[in-house]
This record gives C-alpha cells, structure tokens and sequence, in this order.
C-alpha cells in the first residue's frame, strides 16, 4: 500500500507506541493500540490512480459522500455565480486530494478559520480553508479544501503557474473534512446528495 509522506511521522509514532505497550507487557493496550495503527496507516493511504485520460468528464478530487449540490456566487476567482458540488470525508476516507481536470494553477488562497463541522453548509464559508483555482480551455474549475472538526492541517501541493493532470496530486486533508468542487455554470453534473464517490475515479460532471 502507497502512503502519502504526510503520514509517514503519525504512523512511526504509533508504531513506536505501539511497541513501548508490548515492553511493558501491558498486552490488552497493545492489541487495542494495534487497532489504532492499523486505522493511521489506512488513513493515510495514496492510492495509484487508474482510468485512462478523461477530456469531457471532471473526476471526483476526493473520496466521501456527496452533501450539497448548488449554484452559489463564487466572488474569490470566478468573480459570478458557479456550480458547486460538495463532497464531506469521514475518518474513514482516503484524504488524499487529486485533480479533477488538466489546467494549470492561476489561483491560490489559504484562509484561517474555525473548525466547525465540515458537513454543514456554514463550513464553506467559517472552516479554515485552502483554494486551487485552474484556468482550463474550457472554463475555471475551483478546488476549496475545507478543515473539519479535527483536521488542523490542509496540504496544498502546486503554485501558481503550475500545469496540472486530471487525477494528479492536488494535496491531503488531515483527520475528517471536506472538499468544495466550484464549476462553470452549465456543466452537466452527474452526482446527487448521497451518492458516495471515489477519489480519481468517480465521474462528478461533465463538461456541457
């Protein structure tokens, strides 16, 4: 299993613990531990994209459960109203974010905020947050990596002037959070609230 390097100092600290429990004969906290690593090396899985180019179809930048589906003004660098699909990561996803589309960076925004809830539709406008925003040859395509009640770090790989490939690394969320997906308006999406979807894989919309 491929890790994100993020997670390479959580998983040898637990493993560490995790040991300190065995020496100590302490067994029981040691197989309840266990339990734990397992989750921390899980969490921080990079799974290898797989699928072939997909010019017309934007892809899910992250893994979880599709929680709002709406036209919203989008000021920062749309500058009008966009389509904005809103994907929530429970503890349990892959947080490791990709690209859902080529283009190349033109915007990047980090903003300090709160760490509210991240399934709530206040987050996308209280939570601590980082912005990725693509100029594509067929529209801007936006990426709002939102912090949640326990993540307290958002990595965002790329500057600006950086070209970009559909399902390439974007960056990672730590610890539960989610991910704001902003398109043109038009595009024709093809998730609804519940749908589950998978990072890299799922196809989210396509382009109109």
């Amino acid at each position: 299993m491929r890790i994100a390097p993020e997670g390479r100092p959580f998983i040898l600290g637990a493993a560490i613990i995790g040991v300190i429990l065995v020496l100590l004969g302490w067994m029981v906290s040691a197989v309840a531990w266990a339990v734990v690593l397992v989750w921390v090396v899980a969490f921080f899985r990079d799974p290898e994209p797989r699928g072939a180019p997909a010019p017309d179809a934007l892809i899910a930048p992250a893994d979880g459960k599709v929680v709002s589906v709406i036209e919203t003004d989008e000021p920062a660098f749309f500058g009008e109203r966009a389509v904005r699909i809103s994907i929530f990561m429970n503890v349990f996803d892959c947080h490791v974010n990709r690209y859902p589309c080529d283009g190349v960076v033109a915007y990047r925004h980090y903003n300090r905020g709160t760490f509210g809830h991240a399934g709530t539709d206040k987050a996308s406008l209280d939570n601590e947050q980082a912005s990725i925003g693509l100029e594509t040859p067929r529209g801007k395509v936006l990426v709002r990596q939102i912090a949640g009640l326990v993540a307290r770090r958002i990595v965002t790989d790329d500057s600006l002037g950086t070209p970009v490939r559909q399902r390439s690394r974007l960056g990672m969320i730590r610890f539960g959070s989610r991910v704001d997906l902003f398109l043109p308006r038009g595009t024709l999406v093809r998730v609804k609230v519940g749908d589950r979807t998978r990072v890299a894989d799922t196809v989210v919309a396509e382009w109109a």
